[in-house]
C-alpha cells in the first residue's frame, strides 16, 4: 500500500500546485491513499466547503486542519456533512465534526486518519496523548484498521517527536504539520512507524512561512501591526512525505520526502 501525506496548503498558490501536480502524482506512484492539510488554504486562514471540495476532486481522500479550523465560520457547519473533513480530535466535546474517522483506501484497505493538535505554544486543548491513545484502543492498527496515519498539527518538535514514539509500533505514519518548513528527519522508528517531525507546506517559500514578507518583517522589527497578513502569490511547492506500508503489518516499509515545484530542491519519491 503506499500512501501520500501532503502538508499545510496555503493560499491560492498553495490550491494551485496541489491541484495542479497531485492527480499526475497519484497516477505515476500508484498512491493508494492521500491525506492533505487544508487549514490555510482559504487566504492563508481555515477552509471554506467550496475548497475542501477542490482539494478532494484533485484527489486528496481526507484532509485535516489544525489551530485555524474555524476561522472560516462556515467550516463550522460544512464540517458536520464533510466525512473527508478532520479537525483535531482532542478539541472539547461538543465540538463540531469528527477528528477521527476510518476510510477505504483504492486498494480496498481500512485507513484509520486521526488529526490532533499539540499545547505547546498553542491553544491549550484536551490531553492530545490520551485522546490519541483512545482512537487508537477503538481502531487498533491490525484489527480494525489496516493502517493508521496520524498528523500531529504543533508547534513544538519535541512534542510532535514524542507522539510519534508514544505510537511507536502502532501507527503507519505519523507527521508533523503546522510549522510550514520541511525537517530533514524522516525515518522509520524502531516499532515500524514512519515519521517527519514537519511535512512543510504546500506554498510559495519565497515568504515568511506562506505569507508575504513584509508584514512577518514589519512586526518582528517594529511590533507594530500595520496590515493583515497576505499569503504569498508566486510559483508554490508540493511539500509532503510518502509511505510503502506492508499489508500484513499495516507498519512501514519505506518513506520519502516529497517536494515539487517552486524554489525548493526537487525530490519526487523514490518508489
Amino acid at each position: 500500500m503506499r500512501l501520500l501525506f501532503l502538508g499545510d496548503v496555503v493560499g491560492r498558490a498553495g490550491r494551485k500546485v496541489v491541484v495542479d501536480r497531485l492527480p499526475s502524482l497519484v497516477e505515476a506512484h500508484r498512491f493508494d491513499f492521500v491525506v492533505v492539510n487544508g487549514e490555510n488554504a482559504a487566504g492563508g486562514f481555515g477552509i471554506t466547503e467550496e475548497i475542501a471540495q477542490d482539494l478532494i476532486d484533485a484527489g486528496a481522500d481526507v484532509i485535516t486542519l489544525g489551530n485555524h479550523a474555524w476561522d472560516q465560520r462556515e467550516a463550522l457547519v460544512f464540517i458536520e456533512r464533510q466525512p473527508k473533513l478532520l479537525r483535531p480530535v482532542n478539541y472539547p466535546h461538543g465540538t463540531p465534526g469528527r477528528g477521527a474517522n476510518l476510510y477505504v483506501a483504492r486498494n480496498g484497505a481500512r485507513v484509520l486518519v486521526m488529526n490532533v493538535m499539540g499545547r505547546i505554544f498553542m491553544d491549550p486543548l484536551d490531553d492530545p496523548f490520551a485522546a490519541v491513545e483512545r482512537e487508537l484502543d477503538a481502531c487498533p492498527l491490525g484489527e480494525q484498521a489496516d493502517a493508521v496515519v496520524i498528523d500531529v498539527h504543533a508547534e513544538a518538535s519535541s512534542e510532535k517527536q514524542a507522539m510519534a514514539h508514544f505510537v511507536d509500533g502502532r501507527a503507519s505514519l505519523v507527521v508533523g504539520t503546522h510549522t510550514h518548513v520541511p525537517t530533514a528527519d524522516h525515518q522509520i522508528l524502531a516499532g515500524g512507524t514512519a515519521f517527519q517531525t514537519d511535512a512543510g507546506m504546500c506554498g510559495d517559500y519565497d515568504s515568511v512561512i506562506g505569507m508575504e514578507k513584509d508584514e512577518p518583517i514589519n512586526r518582528f522589527t517594529s511590533k507594530i501591526g500595520r496590515a493583515r497578513f497576505e499569503p504569498a502569490g508566486g510559483e508554490a511547492t508540493l511539500c509532503g512525505v510518502a509511505v510503502e506500508i506492508d499489508e500484513a503489518s499495516g507498519l512501514a516499509r519505506t518513506v520519502h520526502p516529497v517536494r515539487l515545484g517552486g524554489r525548493l530542491a526537487q525530490i519526487e519519491p523514490r518508489f
